[in-house]
């Protein structure tokens, strides 16, 4: 008994072998096979498919070339003219307003002093882009700079002009390390746009001392009456130390032409243009057309190929 259910075991094994070293093999049609072959193209094939059409090739790449060239030579020259902006540094206590800061917000007075943070959303902001535009009577220039805003099917207001003048003229960056900002304005004309990027600091500056002039001011009405009124020893000495810091603001801001920002290096008429860059339009053009004939070619062939296939395979 032990040896016939050694055998049957020994049998079992086999079997099991033998059922797990099958290989599932599929059958493909001979003609399949064939057309698969026929369809592969290794490099050799390539190439001649291409040293065939090279007069193609070569005709549409010249093409593109001395397009994408006549357009960098005829393109609209722009200039980019830059100033580089720091935080003004404002003289006053910081200190002693950070101390009275819950004795300020129970009197109802704002304490906080004009950023760099609120600045750069002013400069940055649609209101100072239009009122820009529209002191310096620009509209008309953007107007003729940008085709697509004299065929639009509305009529074009001062948005459209904000719109292309922050797209397309206007740009400002921050330096996080270093607090520099700049600004950037583009233009057709290098001496306007030296001129714009200068003005544009020097506006930004008075507004933003307009505002802290007329904030302080508030503030020193409010606290000479609450000065006034009270008899309180050690609310008096209060009100006078935040009423003291209020008149150094109201003094800084008087004295101060670079109020919000302080020009570092300001801008100038640039002799050289930022775009187009001719000779990168010239490669990438050039490029294009090259890739583009090798394209058309390749298409052209496998379109042939089928054709002169089809026949056969319908007979068959």
């Amino acid at each position: 008994m032990s040896q016939e259910n050694s055998r049957t075991s020994a049998d079992d094994g086999g079997k099991d072998r033998s059922a797990s070293q099958e290989r599932l093999v599929y059958v493909m049609p001979q003609d399949a096979i064939q057309r698969i072959a026929e369809n592969q193209l290794t490099l050799v094939d390539l190439w001649r498919i291409l040293w065939r059409r090279k007069g193609f090739i070569i005709l549409i790449t010249t093409l593109f070339a001395i397009a994408s060239v006549a357009y960098a030579l005829t393109a609209t020259e722009w200039y980019r003219a830059e100033v580089l902006l720091t935080p003004a540094d404002k003289r006053t206590a910081p200190s002693l307003t950070d101390a009275l800061g819950g004795l300020a917000n129970l009197a109802g007075i704002t304490t906080s002093t004009t950023d760099t943070v609120e600045a750069l959303a002013v400069l940055r902001s649609k209101e100072f882009s239009g009122d820009f535009i529209e002191a310096n009577n620009l509209m008309p220039l953007i107007f003729d700079a940008d085709a697509k805003i004299g065929i639009s099917a509305e009529p074009p207001d001062l948005r459209d002009a904000v719109r292309f003048f922050e797209d397309n003229v206007r740009t400002v960056s921050e330096d996080r390390r270093s607090g520099i900002v700049t600004l950037s304005v583009e233009w057709k004309d290098p001496d306007l746009a030296a001129a714009w990027a200068n003005e544009m600091v020097q506006r930004l500056n008075d507004q933003m001392r307009d505002e802290a002039l007329k904030e302080a001011q508030r503030n020193i009405a409010y606290l000479e009456g609450e000065l006034g009124q009270t008899s309180v020893h050690t609310l008096q000495q209060s009100i006078g130390r935040l009423l003291e810091g209020e008149l150094q603001k109201l003094m800084l801001a008087r004295g101060n032409d670079e109020f919000a920002f302080k020009i570092v290096d300001p801008a100038q008429a640039p002799k050289m243009r930022s775009r187009p860059r001719r000779s990168l339009v010239a490669v990438v053009g050039t490029l294009f057309g090259g890739a583009l004939a090798v394209i058309i070619v390749l298409i052209q062939n496998a379109v042939t190929t089928s054709r002169r296939r089809a026949p056969g395979d319908s007979a068959a």
